[in-house]
């Protein structure tokens, strides 16, 4: 199984009380298989996503990705296969103002080291042509419209060749027909590439689109009822 969540727990300590968020959550997801997780605001669906992907140390419980552990081994190792094998797409893109359209793609890159820099700009605009942003490559986010910034986000998700995309409400900021071109272009990736795909999403029609989806609620994963 390329990403196996097991028995996730994870809270957070308020002022007068601890606010439980996740709670012996189970996850496996194959390669090439998209899922979807719902649930209310303030389920803790942000939450999960960021213990799959290595940013958010769980209390209890580990995330194996291709069978090895990110919460057992050292901040080195997580770093590493966090960089190498999981690309993040947020809601908000995440695109820094400074840097023009091609250096905020090959970004995720300088943290591997593999390529030079002409071969990161090289690979960048590779993926900007994908997403058909190559004539945008000098320009800075701001602009950009919110779904080109989202286009420039997913080139940038898989500057690494990643094997799993985790996307935080991809759609979130965006008009019906602009969301709908970000998750086919989510979706085609995952069948060109044989990419794992975890979407976190609040529309029932975007999280229909995926082969599975999952409902967070009361801190656990169950299936969605039919």
């Amino acid at each position: 199984m390329l990403l196996s969540a097991q028995s996730i727990s994870k809270s957070y300590k308020l002022p007068h009380a601890k606010l439980d968020v996740l709670i012996d959550a189970n996850l496996e997801v194959a390669r090439g298989e998209t899922v979807a997780i719902i649930g209310r605001s303030g389920a803790g669906k942000s939450t999960l996503l960021h213990v799959l992907g290595g940013l958010d140390q769980p209390k209890a419980g580990d995330v194996l990705i291709d069978g090895v552990s990110l919460y057992r081994g050292s901040q080195r190792i997580r770093n590493e296969i966090r960089a190498q094998k999981i690309g993040f797409v947020f809601q908000s893109y995440h695109l820094l103002p400074e840097m023009d359209i091609v250096e905020n793609v090959f970004l995720p890159a300088m943290a591997v080291g593999t390529l030079s820099r002409r071969g990161m700009r090289e690979r960048a605009l590779q993926l900007l042509d994908e997403v058909g942003l190559s004539a945008r490559a000098r320009h800075k986010p701001m602009e950009l419209s919110g779904g080109e910034q989202q286009r420039v986000a997913l080139a940038r998700a898989l500057m690494n060749n990643p094997e799993i995309i985790l996307a935080d409400e991809p759609t979130g900021n965006l008009d019906s027909t602009t969301g709908q071109q970000v998750i086919d272009r989510l979706l085609d990736l995952s069948k060109e590439q044989n990419l794992a795909l975890v979407m976190v999403t609040h529309s029932p029609e975007m999280a229909a689109r995926c082969s599975r989806v999952l409902v967070l609620q009361e801190g656990k994963l169950v299936p969605q009822e039919e």
